[in-house]
């Protein structure tokens, strides 16, 4: 089923498209469409597709995007901040890159402390990542995304290292702060809890795809059969 509002432009659009790397088939005969302000959530067993449709999800328009990746990618040696203001290091030279490292400039001090605040990590923006606990370090991975900025969030199993109830914290904290946002998880209460939408992958394909109220015990038993 596609939930897809009637006469609105998909942001994401794929229509029968085969999925894979190093000619092996992940997905195939793929099509769905995600528009402005809806929260998606990819659910399905392990190597279902789950990062694969993600990432040709991303593919499709990379500059409206931020990417929040499974393993947070972070600098354990360099602080906070740092590690967020690396989500526009592309965008400036490598000489600005290197003052920012040794004397960080005003507008971006002013613009990562408004993240960091939203965060929860205000005081441990000058902490070096590495001494960070593992929830608190997804929270950087996050602000380094939203420093990135972009119409389209996307999260690939950000909460797979965490128990429930750090998850939950955030993937409410994902759920709130982007527009439109698509997320591969592993826990499906936290799909259903704080996602509008529900695709379930498996067997190379979608098994479904369903408003979050519409998916019964039956559908994810099928899933994860």
């Amino acid at each position: 089923m596609n939930t897809s509002k009637q006469n609105t432009q998909p942001l994401l659009s794929l229509c029968g498209e085969t999925i894979g790397y190093a000619g092996v088939i992940a997905l195939d005969n793929i099509s769905l469409q995600i528009t402005s302000g809806e929260k998606v959530a990819l659910i399905g067993p392990s190597g279902a597709g789950k990062t694969s449709l993600l990432k040709r999800l991303y593919q499709l328009k990379p500059e409206r995007c931020a990417f929040i990746h499974q393993q947070s990618s972070l600098v354990p040696q360099l602080s906070t901040f740092h590690n967020i203001y690396m989500g526009r290091l592309d965008e400036y030279s490598w000489l600005h890159n290197l003052q920012t490292l040794i004397h960080p400039g005003s507008d971006h001090r002013q613009e990562i402390d408004e993240i960091a605040k939203t965060l929860g990590l205000q005081e441990k923006l000058w902490t070096r990542v590495g001494e960070l606990s593992g929830g608190q370090q997804q929270r950087v991975g996050i602000g380094r995304a939203l420093y990135r900025g972009g119409e389209i969030l996307m999260a690939d199993e950000p909460v797979s290292s965490l128990d429930v109830v750090q998850g939950r914290d955030i993937i409410e904290l994902i759920t709130s702060l982007g527009n439109t946002v698509v997320s591969a998880l592993h826990y499906v209460e936290l799909s259903r809890e704080f996602f509008d939408r529900i695709i379930g992958l498996c067997r190379n394909r979608i098994l479904f795809d369903l408003p979050a109220p519409h998916v019964t015990d039956k559908h994810l038993a099928e899933l994860y059969s």
